[in-house]
């Protein structure tokens, strides 16, 4: 008996994270994280719910890699810090992998894999990893052997004809496993709904190589930090048209040193300025290679939107934003696209200038290619929003699948693969763990519930002195507001008139205990607080006894 369960990244973009258990053995393919929106204040991350494993940490056997993007390895410290199992990965997969632990002080037994070289985790997996082309070097899908069947998961993945590193997805070994026979496969939806092939990197390259020419002022190029193809190109074209480069934003810095340090890029130092020398080169002779194109807040191009920093957009610059908004981004996107154009700068994106991106995710004919190529008994589409995963289901049923191998699963659903044939069998624990980015700090839905209150209604501290003897009332209510409109400033000091009547008549045994004297002050100053502004707003009491 074989069970899939997914503990996230079905039903979201992010947050990957899939179980395979077989013969009282758990493997987790990728420990992935996802960020908050902008409703979720003070959460800086969010990992799967991780209890399925812990529950179970004695099967749990390993954890294998598909690639090194925070959705699919930003999650492991947390759970390694409590369930220290091996993890495999490719070589700068672990890389990425080790950088993220040591942030976080976590140790982890690391263990490098290279692809079509077949690996034991457990007694019950034999695994084998596929390369396939994403954004991000040494990406691989696996080939997951059980005394059950065989597992195909393809990881993110597209077919790129024509790859900057060469290496294409290896549809080769995918097919030859689906002559074998495929249990089932586990693939990719992010894009499902794109019906046009997902484009050649190649394009982006020739796209660049013409705005370069064009642009006699300063370049600066905005992307994912880890999409380390298009950073090789962009770095190779700097060399042949005499530009130098400055990174900008700690992850950028980060993951091109790395990648330099492993040979995936081998540039000059020469090449490279400081950030702060921009402003004393001639425009025409540098590019900034920065971080921020998903509008994050405290991010390298954020800072140029908003002039700060060393380096000052001008006229005649050009920014290219290289990348497409991930769903749920596109409002803060959207507003730094226009605080950019308030700069006076041109600005490039891929809405106006199609060739500055393209996709590391397989469109639908893509899909269909690879569902053809393995030929599945089983399907269960994965990383993806709910009609992503709708959609990819759709693209195998008109691929001649039969009703009954088609899997629509959610995250903690539990799907059981007995004598070749699959079906629903409960589920486990799952859901989203809010956190924050250090620490072990962990955000509660409480907590995130009063924060959001004291966002929407502001909060007013209420302090009263009172005698320890006679329990008089000595001085105060005073109030003091923190995010109150100034109207509500302003009847402040009616309200704690109104207040102290109330609680002077209060019997003086219910002053005297400080949790019922607190609970009347609170009633007493929400009561008048709200008769005065129709708003309920939260209030902080504090009683002092002198």
């Amino acid at each position: 008996m074989l069970h899939v369960i997914p503990l996230g990244g079905l039903g979201e973009i992010g947050l990957n994270a899939m179980v395979l258990a077989c013969r009282g053995e758990l493997l987790l393919i990728d420990a992935g994280l996802m960020f908050p929106s902008a409703g979720m204040p003070g959460v800086d991350i969010i990992v799967p719910d991780f209890t399925h494993l812990k529950r179970n940490a004695a099967q749990f056997k390993g954890v294998v890699l598909t690639h090194g993007h925070e959705d699919h390895i930003g999650a492991l410290p947390y759970l390694l810090d409590e369930l220290p199992v091996p993890v495999y990965g490719t070589r700068f997969t672990l890389a990425l992998a080790r950088n993220r632990l040591e942030e976080l002080g976590v140790e982890a037994d690391l263990r490098e894999i290279e692809p079509r070289s077949p690996f034991k985790v457990g007694t019950a997996f034999t695994v084998e990893a596929t390369r396939v082309t994403h954004t991000v070097p040494d990406a691989v899908g696996y080939i997951v052997r059980t005394p059950e069947g065989t597992i195909i998961h393809t990881g993110d993945f597209k077919l790129d004809p024509d790859p900057i590193d060469g290496l294409k997805t290896d549809l080769e070994r995918w097919g030859e496993a689906g002559e074998e026979g495929v249990l089932c496969l586990l693939s990719d939806s992010t894009n499902s709904e794109l019906v046009d092939e997902t484009g050649s990197e190649r394009v982006v390259q020739t796209t660049f190589e013409r705005l370069f020419q064009e642009t006699k002022g300063r370049i600066v190029v905005a992307q994912f930090s880890s999409n380390l193809h298009r950073v090789r190109h962009i770095l190779s074209l700097c060399e042949r048209t005499g530009r130098l480069v400055a990174l900008q934003g700690r992850s950028m810095v980060r993951n091109v040193e790395l990648a330099r340090e492993m040979g995936y890029l081998q540039v000059p130092d020469s090449l490279f300025v400081h950030i702060d020398s921009v402003p004393k080169l001639a425009p025409h002779r540098v590019v900034v290679l920065t971080t921020g194109a998903q509008g994050e807040p405290r991010a390298g191009l954020t800072q140029l939107a908003h002039g700060d920093g060393p380096v000052r957009l001008e006229p005649g610059d050009l920014v290219i934003v290289s990348a497409r908004p991930i769903p749920g981004n596109e409002r803060s996107v959207g507003a730094l696209l226009d605080q950019l154009h308030w700069r006076g700068a041109r600005i490039v994106y891929a809405q106006v200038e199609p060739g500055v991106h393209v996709s590391g995710h397989a469109s639908r004919p893509q899909q269909r290619r690879v569902l053809d190529i393995v030929k599945p008994r089983h399907f269960v589409p994965v990383h993806g929003e709910v009609r992503h995963l709708h959609r990819h289901l759709t693209t195998a049923r008109e691929s001649g699948m039969a009703p009954e191998g088609l899997l629509l699963a959610h995250d903690g659903d539990v799907v059981t693969f007995e004598e070749g044939r699959g079906r629903f069998s409960g589920s486990v624990p799952s859901g989203r763990i809010l956190r924050e980015r250090s620490g072990s700090g962990v955000v509660t839905p409480e907590t995130l519930v009063e924060r959001n209150r004291l966002a929407e209604t502001g909060m007013v501290a209420a302090v009263v002195v009172l005698r320890r003897d006679t329990q008089a009332l000595v001085a105060g209510p005073q109030l003091s507001g923190q995010g109150l409109s100034p109207d509500e400033q302003g009847v402040l000091p009616r309200i704690a008139l109104e207040a102290k009547a109330y609680f002077e008549e209060l019997n003086p045994q219910l002053r005297g205990d400080d949790a019922l004297a607190r609970e009347e002050l609170v009633r007493a100053v929400k009561r008048a607080f709200k008769q005065h502004t129709t708003r309920r707003t939260l209030v902080v009491p504090l009683v002092v006894r002198v």
